[in-house]
């Protein structure tokens, strides 16, 4: 008997196929909105974190504004002629960060300072960094030239030399004219791009020695920042905290920022935007709702006879709810295999299109949202069924049999 149901079922289909088509386009219209909208988001995600987490292994102490750090006007002149001190981390003061971190990977310490700089006759301002010699060698790539190896030499940022068409060998004049105080230095290498980072924007930055910057800002011994980059990412919390329990004892001296929190809050964020952007898309199934429940009550108005006889022969109700229900069924797998087949190539270039790569289109946390889309139609099919089908049921036959 239920195979001869599920003919009936689909006999009513090929009958009626224009109003069929109709009513699974609006599942085809939502399983694919809601598919392509995940991938959207799934691909972003995962191409953010790609981008971050290359800096999620690296922590962050700067000295406190309340805490113990010496002003910037201490040791030396101020530096860039600003007339604001800042907080620095001294010698000393590194030295046990060294000494708790050290364990856990590279400490090193950072000088920086923004500041005017002409090339030529263009005129501009930049970040000047000075780092030591083997750091330098740790954190960046050359593409093109060599590391400093005086303190007349620096390397610049690929941003930074597009900018001012500098090439290997071309002079830039730091510092302001007005207040005596300019240094002439060559570029002697062009670094990798970068990206953003938490530790050192170098992509338009100019880089060299910390006796170079010294020398021009004084402050020895007085660092703008020290970083950690962990070997291993899981010690992240573990190293902030010994930092925090061995500088923060009497005072606040130090402040440590972890990267790894700040790449959670940016993928828990994207996640959000992806959840609200499918929730809007999931409009369309809701309309495909209204349009299957329609469907199936106009259904069961043209076939109260075709039911009465049924039930007059002996049909029980279950049999009669499960012709409807197939009904139903069949519409929403139909609907959402075509709807997850147009996915793909709409996901694709919905994909390309706002994220500018489909690298991870291919990911199983991108794929995943096609047989999700699709699960999300054909119940809201079945739901959209489940009452003309009990209504179909429970008419009375000696009725339906007078039906016209």
């Amino acid at each position: 008997m239920k195979d001869v149901i599920l003919q009936l079922s689909m006999r009513n289909i090929r009958i009626h196929f224009l109003r069929s088509v109709l009513a699974a386009l609006g599942i085809v219209i939502g399983v694919v909105a809601i598919s392509s909208m995940g991938m959207m988001g799934a691909n972003m995600t995962l191409s953010v974190t790609e981008e971050l987490s290359s800096m999620a292994n690296i922590v962050v102490i700067t000295a406190s504004s309340g805490g113990g750090g010496f002003g910037g006007g201490q040791g030396g002149p101020m530096r860039g002629g600003g007339g604001d001190e800042e907080e620095k981390i001294s010698e000393d003061e590194f030295n046990d960060i060294k000494k708790v971190a050290e364990k856990y990977g590279l400490v090193y310490v950072i000088y920086s300072e923004s500041d005017t700089i002409e090339v030529g006759d263009r005129k501009g301002r930049s970040t000047v960094y000075g780092l030591d010699d083997e750091v330098m060698h740790e954190l960046f790539t050359v593409t093109n030239g060599s590391y400093p190896r005086s303190t007349s030499s620096v390397m610049i940022g690929p941003t930074l030399a597009d900018r001012y068409d500098l090439k290997i060998g071309s002079k830039i004049d730091i510092g302001d004219e007005e207040e005596n105080r300019t240094t002439t230095v060559r570029v002697v290498g062009i670094l990798e791009e970068r990206g953003m980072s938490m530790d050192i924007n170098s992509d338009n930055a100019i880089i060299g020695s910390q006796k170079l910057f010294t020398g021009m800002y004084g402050g020895e011994g007085e660092y703008d920042q020290v970083n950690l980059i962990l070997n291993d990412v899981n010690d992240s919390a573990r190293a902030k905290e010994e930092i925090l329990g061995r500088m923060n004892k009497k005072e606040e001296t130090v402040n440590v920022q972890d990267s790894s929190r700040m790449l959670s809050s940016i993928t828990s964020t994207l996640s959000t935007m992806t959840t609200f952007v499918m929730a809007i898309a999931g409009i369309s199934l809701l309309v495909a709702a209204t349009s299957i429940f329609n469907v199936m009550m106009m259904s069961v108005t043209e076939r109260v006879r075709e039911i009465g006889i049924m039930r007059s022969i002996g049909t029980q109700k279950s049999e009669v709810m499960k012709m409807f229900i197939y009904e139903s069924v069949i519409l929403g797998v139909i609907g959402a295999t075509i709807g997850a087949i147009i996915s793909l190539a709409i996901g694709w270039i919905v994909v390309l299109a706002m994220v500018g790569s489909t690298d991870y289109f291919f990911t199983s946390a991108s794929l995943i949202y096609i047989p999700s889309a699709m699960l999300v139609g054909i119940v809201i099919c079945i739901a959209s069924g489940i009452y003309p089908a009990w209504r179909a049921a429970n008419l009375d036959p000696i009725e339906a049999l007078r039906a016209e």
